[in-house]
């Protein structure tokens, strides 16, 4: 067997997993892991039954088997042999089968003891995919409760090994330390000019790579692009340049052409790659890697419900496995696209899969496995794992109790995403045409949004279709319409509506709406259902894409631009002047993932009668009484709606009880309407409040309206109803009978003077207050307090002119102290009123002396 970096760690790993059943490998790109590690530990007999290898991708998958069979002088298929999506190379003598991971996630689902294998080692697991990562927590989850011999090996090139081998029970970790050859990096001396595109960069430093390296390190050059555009692109730069062999290299491409990307070439090869280069492809004459520092990673929105493809920075570990491409066969050389400095604001690892991607086939694989808390590295994020279950249920594959049903089974095991294996299920064979479209690129780019020209393309392909991309729709079309043939299950009973959908609503808003926006959520129509126009013996291109996207289902909003509201409760618009853009209804098939208001990239036009047929017992007659923002008032209708579509709209004469509730909300909306009488009642109330009063700030009195200010909000309906409502019934009313009488005691309305006259007391100010004459306050000795804290009325004290002598809020002092210069002061002015010496011992007065006394 060849010697390669990891030959060295090899009896350690042996060891390791014989002792322990699990270890984590890590070795650096080109340590030979992928080729040496199955093979090693089969002749040492370390495993007893077959060794499973998980490898991302098809294409790594087929030439990892193909290298070890190779090694062996055998053919792929004898000892070691492979399986991947609609192809698999295995035999009664294989000991090693190699295998893309969904392909372990239906081993287990089907055989969940997985009978037979010794041993599954999860190759490349740093790419940190959704398959990857549960098919780790669904083989620890057996092992620990099956088969305790059955054992794990995790390998990777740049993963944080401590906590994967935390997670695997305190596994052994094993490096393999050192690559073959050294690497040297260059960085752009500075960032390129922001106005270039990534492509002309791109090309520009390859030609200066290809003179720069010629003598030093010829050999083959491998430039990472984020995806086939790019690639297409720069191929389409450097056709001119003499004596290079330009290979592209990305997921989409046939095999024959990705095969012949790994193979020699005549003059100086340049590969064009996808990040599918980054992993256990076997390049063996690159020298010179250029990287143009992007990756593409799917993202999911859990606002929109919708998945997009998005290009980011690559993150150093992602660039130190590209780097790490150049130094395989002899010492390489790595030109980053970036600059030194840069490279300190790179994220350290890209984010796993499980936290951003669409997360219905992990939730359908989740309830198929029977909801368990399984082990997860990384768990799945809540929201949008519910929202995931959501989806299911609206399409059948789940219960309302969340548990897995006969139709969920079949989408489980058809290798689609749930939207469109529930579209196969439903629709037949025939929808298969449609299915791999769906999954497939688009092989129309830049044709305009009608789903139905792609549909006429892959029957009668044009010059401007993507030949490749039709070949493999047809394919995969072929496979997935045999695969249908076989299902024999039929699609569940309608599901119970969530509680509170299908009820009349009172107030406040929409009827509550069941998952994915839609009502109530159910399963498929009843098989055998002929839905097709005239003619066709099943269901037609739009009824087909509706049961696949019930949220996505739109209706075309009022005025003249091209806007949709889509049956989830999201916008979608399109450009005007396109094919579609005058379609009343559209069932959207591609949108670009705006939470606001997406835009349509794909569709296909719907009629009524296609829509009431597909989903005729998902419409319903909705009566809803809410507030409306926009009019000011309370809107009352009764409307027949899919979802947040409205396909009819009448008035409708609520209840009152129904009006009030809306106009509960109006108040939320506007804000209390405070008087000034109504202020003056919580400024009393706040004074005098114990611990069990209920609370009196705003935002408590608008969290309990419901119970206090709903039964005084009759007849109200309009935004002036609302600012001219008086709260202080509805205030009292809260407080009750003995509050009120506490309050009366403690923060009383008015203050009475010694001659019996009440004057209202202010509670509005900072701190309650009133005016009184000077002479009205004679002989009192203790100044007036209010509330628990008795604190004191702020008085202002009052000539016999009304004017404002004295501002206190300790009269006794004042008496003591100041009374005195005010009194030296007011006998001149006013010489006919009483201003005697001691005031404590006078009586109180609002008279004055008559004339000539």
């Amino acid at each position: 067997m060849v010697e390669l970096p990891v030959s060295h760690v090899l009896p350690e790993l042996a060891e390791a997993l014989a002792l322990r059943g699990m270890a984590v490998l890590q070795a650096p790109p080109g340590a030979g892991k992928t080729t040496l590690v199955p093979l090693d530990l089969l002749a040492r007999g370390v495993v007893q039954g077959r060794i499973l290898m998980l490898e991302p991708r098809r294409l790594a998958a087929r030439a990892a088997a193909e290298r070890m069979a190779e090694t062996l002088g055998e053919p792929v298929g004898r000892t070691v042999g492979y399986r991947i999506r609609g192809e698999a190379k295995v035999s009664a003598t294989t000991r090693i089968e190699v295998v893309t991971e969904g392909i372990l996630t239906r081993m287990l689902q089907s055989d969940p003891e997985l009978a037979g294998v010794g041993l599954v080692i999860f190759d490349e697991f740093h790419e940190r995919s959704l398959n990857a990562d549960l098919g780790l927590a669904l083989c620890l989850e057996v092992r620990g409760a099956l088969r305790e011999d059955l054992k794990l090996l995790v390998m990777s090139a740049t993963l944080d090994a401590g906590p994967v081998a935390a997670l695997m029970g305190g596994a052994p970790v094993v490096t393999s330390a050192g690559r073959a050859w050294p690497v040297e990096t260059r960085w752009l001396p500075r960032p390129p000019d922001a106005s270039l595109r990534l492509e002309a960069v791109v090309a520009g430093a390859l030609k200066a790579a290809l003179e720069e390296t010629a003598s030093d390190f010829g050999g083959g050059m491998l430039v990472f692009l984020p995806g086939e555009a790019e690639i297409r692109r720069v191929e389409g730069l450097l056709r001119d340049v003499p004596g290079v062999a330009l290979r592209p290299l990305f997921g989409a491409m046939d095999f024959a052409a990705q095969r012949a990307a790994l193979a020699p070439a005549e003059g100086r090869k340049v590969v064009l790659a996808t990040s599918i280069a980054e992993t256990s492809l076997t390049l063996p004459d690159i020298r010179v890697v250029v990287d143009a520092g992007r990756a593409r990673r799917a993202r999911f929105d859990p606002n929109s419900g919708m998945s997009r493809l998005v290009t980011e920075r690559v993150t150093k570990a992602e660039a130190e496995q590209r780097r790490g491409r150049a130094g395989r066969v002899a010492a390489g050389v790595c030109y980053r696209l970036w600059t030194r400095g840069e490279e300190g604001g790179l994220a350290a690892y890209p984010p796993a899969e499980i936290e951003v991607a669409d997360l219905a086939g992990l939730a359908l694989e989740l309830a198929m496995w029977g909801g368990a808390e399984l082990p997860f590295l990384t768990p799945p994020p809540a929201g949008p794992l519910a929202e995931a279950r959501a989806l299911l249920q609206d399409l059948g594959a789940l219960d309302a109790k969340g548990h897995i049903t006969a139709h969920g089974r079949a989408l489980a095991g058809l290798p689609l995403h749930p939207r469109l294996g529930h579209m196969l299920a439903v629709a037949g064979p025939e929808a298969a045409t449609l299915a791999a479209l769906l999954a497939e690129r688009d092989p129309l780019r830049g044709a305009g949004p009608d789903l139905t020209l792609r549909m006429q393309a892959i029957q009668r392909p044009g010059p401007e279709a993507d030949r490749g991309a039709v070949e493999r729709i047809r394919a995969e079309a072929k496979r997935l319409a045999a695969a249908t043939r076989g299902l024999a299950v039929s699609p569940p009973s309608p599901s119970p509506p969530h509680e509170g959908e299908g009820r009349r609503k009172a107030a406040g808003g929409a009827l509550a709406s069941g998952p994915g926006g839609l009502l109530p959520p159910h399963g498929p129509p009843p098989h055998g259902r002929r839905m097709g126009r005239a003619g066709s013996s099943g269901y037609s291109l739009a009824e087909m894409a509706a049961l696949a996207y019930p949220d996505r289902i739109g209706l075309r909003r009022k005025g003249d631009a091209p806007r949709w509201v889509l049956s989830g409760g999201k916008g979608a618009a399109m450009a005007a002047g396109l094919g579609l853009s005058g379609a009343r209804l559209i069932v959207a098939t591609d949108l670009d993932g705006d939470a606001r208001e997406a835009t349509v990239r794909q569709a296909v036009a719907i009629s009524e009668a296609e829509l009431r047929g597909i989903h005729a017992d998902r419409i319903a007659w909705v009566e809803l009484c809410e507030w409306s923002r926009r009019e000011g008032r309370v809107v009352s209708r009764r409307q027949e709606r899919l979802g947040a579509l409205v396909l009819d709209d009448r008035h409708w004469e609520a209840p009152a009880a129904a009006v009030a509730r809306a106009a509960l909300d109006g108040v939320r909306a506007l804000g209390l309407p405070w008087s000034a009488a109504a202020r003056r009642l919580r400024a009393r109330a706040r004074l005098a409040r114990r611990d069990d009063w209920p609370g009196l700030e705003d935002a408590d009195l608008l969290a309990s309206a419901e119970d206090w200010l709903l039964p005084h909000l009759t007849g109200v309906k309009t935004e002036a109803d609302v600012r001219s409502l008086d709260l202080v019934p509805a205030l009292q009313g809260l407080l009750g009978w003995d509050r009120l009488a506490e309050m009366d005691r403690l923060a009383p309305g008015s203050f009475e003077t010694p001659l019996g006259r009440k004057i209202p007391i202010d509670y509005e100010g900072e701190a309650p207050a009133i005016e009184v004459r000077l002479q009205e306050m004679f002989g009192v000795t203790v100044h007036p307090v209010v509330g628990l804290s008795r604190m004191p009325v702020r008085l202002t004290l009052l000539s016999p002119a009304r004017a404002a002598v004295q501002v206190t809020t300790d009269l006794p002092r004042f008496w003591a102290t100041s009374y005195a210069d005010v009194r030296k002061d007011m006998r001149g002015s006013y010489p006919r009123h009483p201003w005697p010496e001691d005031p404590t011992q006078a009586e109180p007065t609002t008279r004055a002396k008559p004339r000539g006394t």
